[in-house]
């Protein structure tokens, strides 16, 4: 994570941003990265498990400031494997640029990312 890279919590900002994911994957309005699709290709990620889990996952951080787009980091869970998915939130579309299992290295569980020493 850049070190002037803003995260976002609140609770009006994610919801509003979960709204927005849900509609734009009922519109199939998705574009899925080149690199998402080779890690999704890696760890056996179906295009259909991957939103079902956008659909119903959880925003634990939002990066408003990001370009070109603002982005969020998502919790969400593929065959009872928690998976975090880094999305781009465009105007017109949603993109997935990469989803992985998130791992003790990073994190503390699931949802906390683990502090730097």
């Amino acid at each position: 994570m850049r070190e002037t890279e803003k995260i976002h919590k609140g609770r009006e900002d994610v919801d509003h941003n979960r709204e927005e994911i849900i509609g734009l994957v009922d519109r199939d309005s998705v574009i899925i990265s080149h690199h998402a699709r080779v890690r999704m290709f890696e760890r056996n990620i179906s295009t259909d498990d991957l939103l079902s889990a956008i659909k119903v996952g959880e925003v634990i951080e939002s990066y408003p400031d990001d370009e070109p787009c603002p982005s969020l980091l998502m919790l969400g869970f593929i065959r009872d494997h928690a998976y975090h998915v880094v999305l781009g939130i465009c105007d017109d579309h949603l993109r997935v640029i990469t989803a992985y299992m998130p791992g003790d290295e990073h994190w503390t569980d699931t949802r906390t990312r683990r502090k730097k020493e």
